[in-house]
């Protein structure tokens, strides 16, 4: 029979006390990452050259709280560059040793150094010849003297007032990874583009990713009208097309011009203009603002916004027209 549940006591909730106790959480971890920057020494560079020079992945392991970190280093090294996954220590004994090979490198993550699942699986870690890096909280752990290359992440105490829960020693750890995966991605030369390619469907990703050519209209659906077009002409290629403007172009499709709405709004109030008679290469705006296809189309965005314009051609090297786009395809790609 299972045991009742206690109900919480009510209590009067101290605001003094919360706001003392959260500040002093924060002070304590702040203080345990600048503990760190010292440490960052000659064992730090060589732990990035094991990872610099693996042939393989990196694969980091660790048990709880220190798992959860583990996770979150192996994620931030395989966004930046460095091929890396997770394994658990305690299934790894349990047939997910398989996942680790001999070209791989092995990151280890334990604040007391004596986690009973990591140290039961090292000899076949280190039979192997796999490298062995560990992150602890304690240099003189069997899991330190047992790795090619030991951080030390140790703390001076927990920000927990039980110095139980792991709290600044998770921190700790989680910088030290931090640390290292930026430094490994200087080191490669990472730059933001490699960063999208594993970001596609981040906002990250479309703005690094996505060209003109991805979301222009081409063929078509291109608004084009040639320069002795009449008003009525190009407000019917303006209607049709969906855009809010037509290219104005000569017979090998070079562009001469662009007739706009609000180029349609200055005539109509130009008392001296025959809109009846004029040809829209009299109303036209000449030497709009372009985009080539190649550019991304973040950089279209950026021109949208610096000139206050919602619509842009796209021509080649030529001045040909070879497609065209508006703020609403930047909207409907999400790029904006």
């Amino acid at each position: 029979m299972n045991a009742p549940i206690a109900k919480p006591k009510s209590a009067r909730v101290d605001a003094a006390a919360i706001v003392r106790s959260a500040r002093t959480v924060i002070a304590t971890e702040a203080a345990a990452i600048r503990a760190l920057e010292p440490r960052i020494d000659d064992d730090f560079v060589a732990a990035c050259g094991l990872i610099l020079g693996c042939k393989g992945r990196l694969i980091v392991t660790g048990m709880g709280k220190s798992g959860h970190v583990g996770r979150k280093i192996a994620a931030t090294m395989a966004s930046t560059g460095t091929p890396a996954f997770f394994v658990h220590p305690g299934e790894a004994s349990h047939g997910d040793l398989g996942m680790i090979l001999p070209q791989d490198v092995v990151l280890a993550l334990s604040n007391s150094g004596e986690t009973d699942e990591i140290l039961f699986i090292l000899p076949v870690i280190k039979r192997q010849g796999i490298p062995l890096i560990a992150i602890t909280g304690n240099p003189d752990s069997s899991l330190a003297g047992q790795a090619d290359v030991h951080l030390d992440a140790g703390i001076s105490a927990e920000a927990c007032p039980l110095g139980l829960a792991p709290t600044a020693s998770t921190t700790a750890a989680l910088v030290m990874g931090d640390a290292l995966a930026i430094a490994l991605l200087e080191a490669r030369g990472f730059t933001s583009d490699d960063f999208a390619r594993s970001h596609p469907a981040g906002s990250l990703g479309r703005r690094l990713l996505l060209h003109i050519s991805d979301v222009m209209h081409t063929g078509p659906g291109i608004p084009t009208i040639s320069p002795e077009a009449s008003l009525t002409e190009a407000l019917m290629e303006m209607t049709r097309k969906h855009l809010g403007m037509t290219a104005v172009i000569d017979s090998d499709q070079r562009l001469l011009g662009v007739f706009t709405d609000g180029d349609l709004r200055r005539a109509l109030d130009d008392d001296g203009v025959d809109l009846r008679n004029a040809k829209v290469s009299d109303l036209m705006t000449r030497g709009p603002k372009v985009i080539s296809a190649d550019k991304l189309a973040i950089e279209a965005a950026q021109l949208m916004e610096k000139y206050q314009i919602h619509a842009l051609l796209v021509v080649d090297h030529d001045q040909r027209v070879v497609g065209a786009l508006n703020i609403h395809d930047l909207l409907r790609a999400r790029v904006v």
